[in-house]
């Protein structure tokens, strides 16, 4: 991996931070052009088309791409289905984790897991922006209906057995939204402050992650509220401080990825500076719709001297032994 390493442009490195959303015109064009690590599909990307053109079009993708791409959508059921609330792609869409436990128990979570698995690598994508690991019980809550229970120990026990079944069937996996969302307001419209006490993550909103990470997710994706107790200045996504709890108290390894960088909870940090943040701050990838202004805004970053090559090469060299491990390159 060093010697593919050491044979990309700079320009190429910094494109491998990013996973973009998919252009809605000339995609092939700004694939080769910016060549990110992967594109995200949303709803739009799926809609009036056959299975036949989705994976098409995938295909397409990926053959615009020098490196494979990771091709991903937020596949969680209930609320948030890219992909399954389309009646071209499936029956009827998914149902909400907490929906799928009170009809049927685990039984139903983990047929339902293999499902989604099925159907997304049956179009060609490869990454599920999914499970949801954060904790509510309280309908009140923004993350209520995208969450299985206020129960961290029953939130593990369903991130587990999600990740498990969506590993061994070739889609891989981003436990979110870390460090836990809690009661918290909803970040695409503004700025959330968290401040629950840090026992709170240790006692409850980490229970899930760990189990994630221990049963083989490759990813972890970070969100942007403001958490008191470990950094009250930035968000959790920009903050050194949140991604020094991830991979030292809770020992993740993998690849780290921002929550997207268009969202208005950090649309204070303009012209880039939130991309430059985030690889200041530790991620190794970065959801944006806004990559004509990030990707270069990194660049600019490295060549002045804010972000050392040395950064860029670590996060790369993680990506790039992530697509290797899938087979993927060799």
């Amino acid at each position: 991996m060093k010697a593919l390493l050491d044979s990309l442009t700079l320009e190429q490195k910094v494109g491998q931070l990013f996973l973009i959303r998919c252009p809605q015109e000339n995609e092939a064009q700004a694939i080769a052009c910016f060549q990110p690590a992967g594109l995200v599909l949303f709803s739009v990307d799926f809609e009036n088309r056959t299975a036949e053109e989705v994976r098409a079009r995938i295909a397409g993708m990926q053959e615009s791409s020098p490196l494979p791409l990771l091709i991903s959508a937020d596949e969680e059921g209930g609320t948030v289905c890219r992909v399954s609330r389309q009646s071209a792609l499936r029956d009827k869409k998914f149902p909400s984790p907490r929906e799928l436990y009170a009809a049927g128990g685990w039984e139903a979570v983990e047929q339902d897991a293999r499902e989604k698995a099925a159907l997304l690598q049956d179009l060609g994508l490869n990454v599920n922006l999914a499970p949801v690991c954060d904790i509510s019980d309280d309908p009140a809550h923004f993350i209520y209906p995208r969450a299985i229970s206020g129960d961290g120990k029953m939130a593990a026990d369903f991130v587990r057995r999600v990740v498990t079944i969506s590993e061994e069937m070739g889609v891989g996996t981003v436990l979110k939204h870390f460090p836990g969302y809690g009661n918290n307001a909803d970040t695409h419209t503004g700025v959330a402050i968290d401040k629950r006490p840090y026992e709170t993550f240790e006692q409850s909103d980490f229970l899930p992650f760990r189990a994630g990470m221990g049963a083989g997710a490759p990813f972890v994706l970070v969100s942007h509220n403001v958490v008191e107790c470990m950094d009250a200045a930035l968000p959790a996504s920009l903050s050194p401080a949140v991604h020094e709890v991830l991979r030292e108290t809770l020992g993740f390894d993998g690849i780290v990825i921002t929550d997207d960088l268009a969202m208005d909870a950090v649309k204070q940090y303009a012209n880039g500076e939130a991309a430059v943040l985030a690889v200041l701050a530790g991620n190794d990838m970065l959801i944006t719709s806004d990559y004509q202004n990030d990707i270069p805004a990194v660049l600019a970053a490295v060549a002045d001297g804010r972000i050392a090559e040395r950064e860029i090469d670590a996060h790369v060299l993680r990506i790039l032994r992530y697509k290797q491990a899938q087979g993927w390159i060799e």
